[in-house]
């Protein structure tokens, strides 16, 4: 039960750089509204969370050419359904959203991998470190 809320809060604050690297990156066409940061950064989290075994299902039996994008895909529905639900987040241009859905992915995958690492070190296998670190 520890080890499942520590993934969760690790998932939402991997989430949180994710989202706050893009924001900082893309600056004048990204924003986030700091009041509505909390509900914007939830739902993201659930949608991510509700749409990742979705898509990962869709990519293997229909189209197994996006297997390797799918944190991508799901970052970017992510994204848009955030978007859609909620008037604190405003991503601006094609552009934007392409580059958006990378820093979050980038953001995210770094956050996931050295959180276990340095912050919760009972989230490592068996208690080690898949990674080490020197």
């Amino acid at each position: 039960m520890i080890r499942l809320a520590l993934t969760v809060i690790a998932t939402i604050i991997a989430n949180a750089v994710g989202l706050l690297l893009a924001a900082f990156i893309l600056r004048p066409t990204f924003v986030i509204d700091p009041m509505s940061f909390i509900i914007t950064l939830l739902i993201f989290t659930g949608v991510m969370v509700l749409t990742g075994p979705l898509v990962t299902k869709i990519a293997i039996t229909s189209m197994p050419q996006i297997r390797g994008a799918i944190a991508l895909v799901t970052a970017f529905i992510g994204l848009k359904v955030t978007d859609w639900l909620t008037t604190g987040m405003d991503i601006g241009g094609v552009s934007n959203w392409l580059a958006a859905t990378l820093l979050v992915w980038l953001g995210s995958l770094l956050a996931e991998i050295l959180l276990p690492i340095y912050v919760f070190k009972q989230l490592r296998d068996n208690g080690t470190p898949n990674i080490r670190v020197q």
